[in-house]
């Protein structure tokens, strides 16, 4: 399904529900985020004050995903919708909820990060190490993979919810503080593994870890190229240079085909690596993306 149909269906389904509008009071206390990981961050600053509801269901890729009117109905009856900030999906969607939900207040939880190009992501091809593997207007969108985003993302969010409810400020700011804290250790966590890895570079379908990559000092070679799979020579081409690399991490998601990912991974004698970066629970996962890498370049 389109994106246009997929909208147009949703909008049919809110007009038809219309009659079953949600009062004020249940707006009042109903948040709405794009991606799980937004969702284990916001969870923790709001606690109980507020229900936290999560546009993308787990396992869905939210640069392609189809949403149901029911979901959209979630994001009508939120009174603030805090989007990831880059996504295309998100602005189209927005657009058509404001027809039904004119006061939603909109976070870009990614506002004040700095975006990383497209041209930042390595994909093999012809004579060009630098090549753009999927488009985006404004930059590669997958913010929330770093440490040093993810404490932006959160600053912005705290920020809003304050906006929407500054009597409980003293429980927001002591979940803020603590969600800083466990964002830190974390970091001290990652770096932990990754200076014990003699390899700084990895292998992975969809560019997914851009920003995880940018922090740390890491390389990332990208499978897919300009959001589609590899011909034969673009794939010979990253063989060779994980060869020379001595790269042996493949990471893999199950949003995608991991044919591809296979057949790099024997030839180069490597593994793939199952990873979720829109997993709920953000610092559990990039923990285990970095551990996963100093154990498989090791």
């Amino acid at each position: 399904m389109s994106y246009k149909l997929a909208v147009t269906t949703i909008l049919l389904g809110i007009l038809s529900l219309s009659g079953c509008k949600p009062s004020k009071a249940d707006k009042a206390r109903t948040l709405s985020v794009t991606i799980e990981p937004q969702k284990y961050f916001l969870s923790k600053i709001v606690g109980n004050h507020y229900e936290v509801n999560c546009i993308v269901p787990s396992g869905s890729n939210p640069e392609s995903a189809d949403f149901t009117p029911s979901q959209m109905m979630a994001l009508d009856k939120s009174v603030a919708y805090f989007k990831i900030g880059y996504l295309g999906i998100e602005n189209t969607l927005i657009d058509k909820v404001s027809q039904s939900n004119p006061e939603l207040k909109v976070v870009n939880c990614s506002q004040g990060i700095e975006l990383i190009g497209d041209a930042h992501i390595h994909c093999e091809d012809d004579n060009h190490d630098h090549n753009h593997t999927h488009a985006h207007a404004a930059g590669d969108p997958h913010t929330w993979s770093s440490v040093r985003s993810a404490k932006i993302i959160v600053e912005n969010m705290y920020k809003a919810v304050l906006e929407l409810d500054a009597s409980n400020e003293a429980d927001y700011t002591a979940n803020y503080d603590r969600l800083v804290a466990e964002i830190s250790s974390t970091d001290s966590i990652i770096k932990s593994y990754l200076d014990k890895s003699p390899s700084k570079s990895f292998i992975i379908y969809h560019p997914a870890l851009s920003y995880f990559a940018d922090e740390y000092g890491l390389t990332q070679y990208s499978i897919e190229h300009e959001g589609k799979n590899p011909s034969p020579s673009q794939l010979k081409e990253l063989i060779d240079k994980a060869k020379a690399e001595g790269i042996k991490a493949v990471f893999i998601q199950q949003e995608f085909d991991t044919k591809n990912a296979e057949t790099i991974a024997e030839a180069i004698n490597g593994k793939t690596i199952p990873i979720n970066p829109l997993s709920y629970n953000w610092s559990e996962e990039m923990i285990k993306i970095a551990k996963a890498l100093a154990q498989e370049n090791e």
